[in-house]
């Protein structure tokens, strides 16, 4: 069993705790602070912390700056937090940097120990998803790009064209929007498919090792180079170098890294020969690349190297349509991994405040928080109950109460899953499926609600907005875009 690290600078708080989940078997680790405890991470147990139970008003180094600490060090820990009652907006915040849950001051042992048991649950299925997917990958291809908008088929049309040749590429787009899956379909549509694959995240390595990790290196090479070490490059040999976040690169690796893209040849750290290397280069990068070589922080011969074919991904904001496909296609497939195929669907409501979110974190984001869903959902639909932490931000959702125990499944009322067939048009329902007996598209689908909600609410926009679980600058935005008048809707609907 993983231990569980608590985080706390009063001393009282701490034994509280630590005899709450002692009670329950849990190995506890205890920190005054926030330096305190990313000096645990650091120590010789650091390993075996599974679970941080973390309160949020410190002095020093505080709980939203030890969840900003964990998420720059890569630390995927699940994150309880703690706050006293009035600090709704801290909660959010705290959500919003990464935290799995949060519980009110003073908080019961029943509540926290359950609490730290979903969390640790989740901990526990996230390390054995990820291994699984790690071990059962095969080639991806473009049929794996999930996506039902103009937008990424934009980005597909590119990434084809991309792969019938061995031209560099730069794949541009904020962090969790898929470019390392845009890049892998690449090298699955191109002739160096089933030849290795190799992924370096240029921001993950610490600088004095990323020549040695790039280029390899010999061995004495260095104090610690007890072994020879051939590089990524060498790895890569016949297939594709996939450089992640190749923006963070040191200046002085980038001249290097220029050379080897220009001559096809790379000088290992202590080698005395260079060495021949056959490879196709995708780079890609969260950063602004032209404004990085305007700081100087960035060479401008390497930019324009490694520019060659740029593809720019868009964040998934800008393609909420792709939302709900998305959902469908993570909720089918955690669905029958962690639940054995009792969960099998999204209700209508939790889908629309997953579309109206704007997630920050895209796609990773999206699926982290399907796949908490799907292994906390007590029923076999997905429920707004299941998404807290996105509920929280959402105007017109609300924020769940964490410190009420949530009733039983069994004593809630099943929603309708919105893969349901829906019923012939009347007044209060939305017709999914067309005269032909198709799914109807999701603008004729949006449009047709909207215009309900506006009959129905008397064209009262703050309850409409309310209803649909958006915002009133995202409504009125999505009645300008659809080209509805607010002051007409109402009429357009009795004419309807």
């Amino acid at each position: 069993m993983p231990a569980i690290l608590v985080v706390d600078d009063d001393p009282v708080q701490r034994r509280l705790i630590e005899a709450a989940l002692a009670r329950a078997g849990h190995e506890l680790l205890l920190a005054e602070g926030g330096e305190a405890a990313l000096a645990a991470f650091d120590g010789p147990r650091g390993g075996e912390i599974g679970l941080v139970v973390l309160d949020l008003v410190m002095p020093g180094m505080d709980g939203l700056d030890m969840l900003a600490h964990l998420r720059e060090r890569g630390i995927e820990v699940p994150v309880i937090v703690q706050t006293a009652q009035g600090s709704i907006e801290t909660v959010v915040r705290a959500m919003r940097e990464g935290a799995f849950d949060f519980v009110v001051k003073p908080v019961s042992p029943e509540r926290l120990q359950a609490a730290v048991a979903g969390a640790l649950k989740v901990q526990s299925r996230g390390s054995g998803a990820q291994k699984s997917r790690r071990t059962g990958s095969g080639t991806v291809t473009f049929r794996d790009l999930v996506t039902a908008g103009p937008a990424m088929e934009r980005v597909i049309g590119l990434a084809r064209k991309a792969a019938a040749s061995a031209i560099p590429i730069l794949i541009e787009g904020e962090s969790g929007v898929g470019k390392e899956l845009v890049a892998r379909a690449i090298q699955g549509a191109s002739d160096r498919r089933g030849k290795p694959f190799v992924t370096v995240n240029c921001g993950a390595i610490p600088d004095n090792l990323v020549e040695s990790i790039l280029f390899g290196h010999e061995k004495g090479a260095f104090t610690g180079a007890t072994e020879k070490h051939a590089g990524k490059f060498v790895e890569a040999h016949g297939g594709t170098l996939f450089l992640d976040e190749v923006g963070d690169l040191p200046l002085d690796v980038q001249v290097k890294l220029l050379r080897a893209v220009q001559s096809g040849e790379v000088d290992p750290v202590g080698g005395r020969a260079t060495v021949k290397v056959d490879i196709r280069l995708i780079s890609a990068t969260h950063r602004d690349l032209i404004q990085r070589v305007k700081d100087g922080l960035f060479r401008e011969d390497l930019f324009y190297r490694l520019n060659v074919f740029p593809i720019m991904v868009p964040p998934l904001r800008d393609r909420r349509e792709d939302i709900p496909i998305l959902v469908q296609h993570f909720v089918s497939r955690l669905g029958r991994s962690e639940t054995g195929g009792r969960v099998r669907g999204i209700s209508a409501k939790a889908l629309a405040m997953l579309t109206s979110y704007d997630w920050p974190g895209n796609i990773r984001q999206l699926e982290n928080a399907v796949f908490r869903a799907v292994v906390l959902c007590e029923g076999d639909v997905l429920t707004v109950d299941d998404f807290p932490q996105i509920r929280t931000q959402i105007d017109g959702f609300g924020l769940v109460d964490a410190s009420m125990p949530r009733r039983p499944a069994a004593e809630r009322q099943p929603p309708e899953p919105v893969s349901a067939p829906a019923p012939p048009t009347d007044f209060g329902t939305v017709r999914a499926i067309d005269e032909r007996g198709n799914v109807r598209s999701l603008a004729e689908v949006e449009t047709e609600m909207i215009l309900l909600a506006i009959e129905r609410y008397q064209g009262q926009m703050s309850e409409v907005a309310r209803r649909l679980g958006i915002g009133r600058s995202t409504l009125y935005r999505k009645l300008k875009d659809l080209g509805i008048d607010p002051e007409q809707g109402r009429a357009e609907r009795i004419a309807s």
